[in-house]
């Protein structure tokens, strides 16, 4: 396919491309000469009942949360339908991922050690926000060009499959990140033909047969301690240890300067010609059909996703305002159909004429056809007047109740646990001790309820209680007050379990009591 000719909304295509379980991703320059990428997804997949709609979601969710603040995600500038065809269109560049950088043996300890802080922290902040990325594997790692390793397709595997990922499946792609690092610096070869962790359908061995002896054996043992503080106590505690042990890093330094090194030496591919080549004889422009945005909300009101639309567009909601559209047309907040951009239609700039200026030419041209009919009815008139004002007071009103209604919506999310903890004593107990076994629950900061037990090893009682959370605490201590009694020697164990809400999670801590 000669890429390099072909494009889509504004975007050009170029040669590099590559297959994934969504479709074919393509490297790509936006309209403003930045490098970019296309997903042309599977007809075969995108065509399925629901799916179209779910990954739109998707996408959405994503665009809110890059606008709240998370970084770490490839943002997304738009997604478009072509007829048959459906492209998820990013604003940044999607390569080179970790696959294409250690199947060439280009990723050093402290690069690695760069990428798995750089994840955990993006997978970190996903999971306070109540959302996962449920598809992490080397191939949706995008190393930038400062460095940076950022995440793509979040949640469209999920959005494909009609399913929402737990935590857990984030936590443990992400300790199969660091083993799989871990064995490329001795030497093993990296990911196996399983993908990510839980993510069929992957390609096999991306890290290739170079990725060895590029670290050294502290190297190795700290990614190795990673996973598995990532699979005891949680993502937080394993970034801990890989900031806390740098000094097993060559230098004692987590540095990117291989991986800049190494991305900047792959985006070659996609800097602009120095010239345009002559088009071939008899080519004209190619006609790419009518395209539709498919983020578009209809009647220019609240949109699932921030922003007008790649372009420099301004105004708070796709379509709401100018600039909605690739090819710089204006966006029109009371259209009630999708958005249509390209060859054919029309582009003409009209100017938007505001409210003042149409209250203003209504006004004057009332006054003239009353001037003309000679004489009003005062009484009808200032009864119009009334309707009319009483009218835009309650609209203001119903239109204030639902602005706030939707931030708050859209702002506040569900309430997640992040992480739980039991600690007991260290020291022998003795005869009638009175033990204090301390718990802490971490939730993502969310006001609501969560439903946790408590069990006892020595007898079957359950302590069922329900912690109610705040908005300004993400912490909670629930101690379990344990009173032993009689004379032996047992090793007694209090094991806390959070029942709602989310995935159920466990943890325990023993003790011993001698008398």
């Amino acid at each position: 396919m000669e890429n390099t000719r072909d494009g889509i909304a504004g975007f050009r295509l170029t040669q590099h491309t590559w297959l994934t379980e969504l479709g074919n991703w393509i490297d790509a320059i936006s309209p403003d000469g930045r490098r970019a990428g296309a997903l042309l997804f599977d007809p075969r997949v995108i065509g399925l009942p629901g799916v179209r709609e779910r990954v739109v979601a998707a996408v959405l969710t994503d665009q809110r949360l890059v606008t709240s603040g998370i970084g770490g995600l490839i943002p997304v500038a738009d997604m478009v339908a072509a007829g048959e065809q459906v492209w998820l269109l990013t604003a940044q560049a999607v390569s080179p991922t970790l696959t294409d950088l250690a199947a060439s043996g280009q990723v050093d300890p402290g690069g690695a050690a760069a990428v798995l802080v750089d994840t955990a922290q993006t997978l970190l902040a996903l999971h306070a926000a109540g959302v996962t990325h449920g598809s992490l594997h080397p191939r949706t790692v995008v190393i930038g060009a400062d460095g940076v390793a950022l995440l793509s397709e979040r949640g469209l595997a999920d959005a494909i499959r009609g399913q929402i990922s737990p935590p857990e499946r984030d936590l443990a792609s992400w300790a199969s990140l660091a083993r799989d690092l871990a064995s490329s610096m001795r030497g093993g070869g990296g990911v196996t033909a399983r993908g990510a962790a839980g993510t069929p359908g992957m390609a096999s061995d991306p890290y290739g047969a170079a990725g060895g002896a590029l670290g050294g054996a502290a190297a190795v043992e700290l990614f190795e301690r990673a996973a598995a503080t990532a699979t005891t106590y949680g993502l937080a505690a394993a970034r801990d240890l890989l900031l806390g042990g740098r000094e097993a890093l060559p230098g004692g330094v987590i540095s990117r300067e291989g991986l800049i090194l190494a991305a900047r030496g792959r985006s070659a591919f996609a800097r602009q010609p120095a010239y345009e080549q002559p088009p071939a004889h008899g080519a004209g422009p190619r006609d790419e059909g009518d395209i539709v945005t498919l983020l578009h909300v209809p009647g220019g009101g609240q949109a699932g996703g921030p922003g007008g639309g790649y372009g420099g567009a301004s105004g708070d909601a796709y379509g709401a305002a100018s600039g909605g559209s690739y090819g710089g047309g204006t966006g029109d907040g009371g259209s009630s159909g999708p958005m249509r951009f390209g060859p054919g239609v029309e582009t003409r700039q009209e100017a938007q004429e505001t409210t003042a200026e149409r209250i203003w030419r209504e006004g004057k041209a009332e006054a003239e056809t009353l001037q003309r009919a000679g004489r009003v009815h005062g009484r009808a008139a200032r009864a119009r007047r009334r309707r009319t004002v009483v009218s835009a007071a309650v609209f203001a009103v119903i239109m204030a109740g639902a602005i706030l209604a939707w931030l708050k919506l859209g702002d506040t999310p569900a309430l997640a646990v992040a992480s739980i903890e039991v600690e007991g004593p260290r020291k022998t107990q003795g005869c009638d001790s009175a033990v204090v076994v301390r718990g802490t629950i971490v939730t993502n900061g969310a006001p609501g309820e969560v439903s946790y037990e408590w069990r006892k090893s020595t007898d079957d009682e359950v302590v069922k209680q329900t912690l109610r959370t705040t908005s300004d605490r993400t912490s909670y201590e629930v101690p379990l007050r344990w009173r032993l009694k009689g004379r032996s020697t047992v090793k007694a164990t209090a094991t806390l379990v959070v029942v709602s809400p989310g995935p159920r999670m466990t943890d325990k801590a023993s003790f011993t009591y001698k008398c």
